[in-house]
């Protein structure tokens, strides 16, 4: 098939364009810069409402993961990107491909699981209700972007990813080094949990998503066992022959990062992957322990 991927050079992207074109597929990456015309690229500006049709013509499936990164302490300006860039380029490629002919067939958008805020011990689902939050008032947002395209028939389904694990980056990547030098430990209480899933089985659930045309709506991407962060740090800890006796309190964490602290870092999110599994995906890491040996080669 033909398949345009934004976000083609991000965390997830760039692990899954080399599985794409693996099974054969064509595939084009919509970048913000000078388009390479012998990596098939196509230049797009979300800010400037740019993205011209011709090179994407005949398109079959869009995969939409670009967005701001929500690493770091959380300014207006920051808040303002990370809501401006899901928005604004959801509804720009949206509106866009709903004017090519013929249209494509489906719309692969990413979305997090921070739709759910914080929500403790509470067991979510893709028909849970979204949380309260900036995250949740941005996935929500993001999510609604798709308007357009759906109103053309095109079949959307939403990639609500959990934290994606990978030493090549994302939050594990962050890790790593403090927790090498024996600086690593829980955050708050511990007891907040954290829905994972390895980079693997994000490719994985994007590509059974693509296949499986009976899919659509929200997906939760993550692994069907969530742990606790006090889990998680021990898990890590372990597998890296370090001690974990260095926990950050949650006001020392509030201190650091200010409120993205409250809504990454000591939310609780228990996140099960209902639709996936109800649609017959098998994950290939489904335990923390197995996701962080592969991932770390271990």
């Amino acid at each position: 098939m033909r398949i345009l991927v934004s976000g083609s050079t991000g965390l997830i992207g760039s692990a899954l364009v080399p599985v794409l074109k693996a099974a054969g597929h064509e595939v084009s990456g919509l970048v913000r810069g000078v388009p390479s015309a012998l990596k098939g690229e196509v230049h797009w500006s979300p800010t400037a409402g740019k993205l011209d049709t011709a090179p994407i013509e005949e398109t079959e499936v869009v995969i939409h993961l670009a967005g701001e990164s929500v690493a770091g302490r959380w300014s207006e300006e920051k808040k303002r990107k990370i809501l401006e860039s899901r928005v604004k380029g959801t509804t720009l490629l949206s509106e866009t491909i709903a004017r090519l002919m013929p249209l494509p067939q489906t719309l692969l958008c990413a979305s997090a699981i921070g739709m759910y805020g914080d929500r403790g011990e509470e067991t979510l689902a893709e028909n849970s209700k979204p949380g309260q939050g900036f995250l949740a008032e941005v996935c929500q947002q993001w999510e609604a972007a798709t308007e357009v395209a759906c109103g053309h028939g095109i079949r959307a389904v939403f990639l609500r990813f959990g934290v994606v694990l990978s030493s090549q980056g994302g939050a594990l990547k962050k890790m790593l080094l403090p927790f090498k030098l024996g600086l690593g430990g829980k955050i708050g209480g511990g007891q907040q949990y954290m829905s994972w899933i390895d980079i693997d089985d994000a490719t994985g659930a994007i590509v059974h998503a693509m296949e499986k045309t009976s899919l659509e709506g929200p997906i939760n991407v993550v692994a069907p066992n969530p742990v606790t962060n006090l889990e998680f740090t021990k898990t890590l800890g372990k597998l890296l022959g370090r001690p974990t006796i260095l926990p950050m309190p949650a006001f020392g964490a509030r201190l650091a990062f200010g409120e993205m602290a409250d809504e990454l870092l000591l939310a609780s999110q228990r996140v099960a992957p209902k639709k996936l599994q109800q649609s017959g995906y098998s994950f290939k890491y489904a335990d923390l322990e197995a996701s962080l040996r592969h991932v770390l080669g271990k």
